[in-house]
């Protein structure tokens, strides 16, 4: 490679320069007249109190070393990356930017959110903007009712409807394809009449790569999300529910209206109900990794519980050591959740999920909730009887969590803090590690 004569060249350049330097730094000592103090000190750093060869031998000591040590250093910095270059398709300039020292990195929080509709997307959106979150979201694919309930008819897949809205809220910018995912098509007669663009486009990705898995993998490409969106399940499932009142109905439109209690939910394959879905995986594989777990919020029972119906999602909560934070709807769902308090929801999540499993319970307390006008009644109203008692198995964070643009929704920002002080603080697992002075088993007033 004709490197040895250039090495050569340099060195006898390297030499014949230090000797022009020490000749010339010679000369200005021998014939210039410096103060007493300066020559002393010189004296001293060149060694002229030693004697020849001396002060040359100890000279060479330590720069010979030193050569040695730059010479590896600079091997291991340039050297190493040309030899990575045979093996990676990235240019040389960015495989020697990989290797600068640069800040450490931040920790990063995994975080794992399960539910669907739109108080997960509402999270999401809260999430995306905390730089030390790693998000991951595990969504419900039981919707049956508008655009998704006729592509899951249709096409026999997996609802697409709650999978877009995660995907929405989790895009880093509102860029023109964000808004394309949002556009419905309203135009009356028409075929397309109620479908989502979104929608559509993960049907037809299904389509043509044939995984709806990979549909989402891919849609959250296009929309350069910050964070990952996972099904519960990829297949086709009815949720149903066995009411108080006698009767089972299948469908999340239907128990979203049954205006009866709910006793039991359960799940059913469309296709076979007498086999039980099979979880997703790496859903599974996402809660066992997490850092702090959080249920809700959204649709008790359409949107939140029908994930906790996979025991290998509830068995991955529950032998998790991240702490698990349920949030309390702001207000109750008409048909669903009639005269819920938050006793109420935190008693049907335990039902679920069994006991010692959540750690945390965040209910919204500002009243103005009160004077906003809905179908549903505010939680906050009616949380207040038996709420104590609940205090001894979880710590119950009370605040102001609601949007001033909607009294009647959480507001992302406000969850999004909330969430990122107790991670922050390493909030631990005290209720299922029995550690019970580490986290104060009371209602908390913040």
């Amino acid at each position: 490679m004709s490197v040895k004569r250039w090495f050569v060249l340099v060195g006898a350049g390297v030499t014949i320069s230090s000797l022009a330097l020490a000749m010339g730094l010679a000369w200005a000592y021998r014939t210039i007249d410096f103060p007493d103090s300066f020559t002393t000190q010189v004296r001293n750093a060149t060694l002229q109190f030693l004697p020849h060869p001396w002060r040359e031998i100890i000279l060479l000591a330590v720069g010979v070393p030193l050569i040695v040590l730059g010479l590896y250093r600079l091997s291991i910095s340039v050297v190493k990356p040309l030899m990575e270059m045979i093996d990676s398709d990235l240019p040389l300039i960015d495989l020697l930017q990989q290797k600068r020292d640069t800040p450490a990195e931040p920790e990063m929080i995994r975080v794992v959110s399960i539910g669907g509709g739109t108080g997960l997307s509402t999270l999401l959106r809260g999430l995306k903007t905390i730089e030390e979150f790693e998000i991951t979201a595990i969504v419900t694919v039981a919707d049956d009712g508008g655009s998704t309930g006729r592509i899951r008819r249709e096409f026999e897949m997996p609802a697409p409807g709650d999978i877009r809205n995660c995907i929405v809220a989790l895009a880093e910018d509102e860029s023109i394809v964000t808004q394309l995912f949002n556009y419905r098509f309203e135009k009356d007669g028409s075929e397309l009449a109620g479908h989502s663009f979104g929608n559509l486009f993960i049907t037809a990705l299904t389509q043509v790569t044939g995984s709806f898995e990979e549909a989402v993998i891919e849609s959250s490409k296009v929309l350069a999300t910050r964070g990952r969106v996972l099904p519960s399940t990829l297949e086709s499932v009815d949720l149903c529910a066995n009411l108080i009142d006698g009767r089972t109905i299948c469908g999340e439109s239907e128990i979203g209206h049954s205006h009866s209690r709910i006793s039991e939910l359960f799940l059913q394959r469309v296709s076979d109900s007498d086999e039980q879905p099979v979880v997703h995986e790496p859903a599974v594989e996402a809660i066992r990794n997490a850092d702090l777990i959080v249920l809700g919020p959204g649709s008790l029972y359409t949107s939140v519980l029908p994930n906790l119906l996979f025991p290998e999602i509830v068995d991955a909560i529950r032998t998790s050591k991240a702490p698990t934070v349920y949030i309390c709807n702001v207000a109750t769902q008409y048909g669903e959740t009639d005269h819920f308090g938050a006793v109420d929801h935190i008693r049907e999540m335990i039902k679920y999920l069994g006991p010692d499993t959540i750690d945390f319970v965040l209910v919204n307390n500002n009243r103005a909730v009160e004077s906003a006008i809905g179908p549903g009644v505010p939680v906050e109203a009616v949380m207040d009887e038996g709420l104590e008692s609940l205090a001894n198995d979880v710590a119950i964070i009370v605040g102001d969590l609601v949007s001033e643009a909607n009294l009647l929704r959480h507001d992302p920002n406000k969850l999004a803090q909330m969430l990122y002080s107790l991670a922050a603080a390493g909030a631990p697992r005290s209720v299922a590690t029995g550690d019970s002075d580490a986290v104060p088993h009371r209602a908390i007033r913040v």
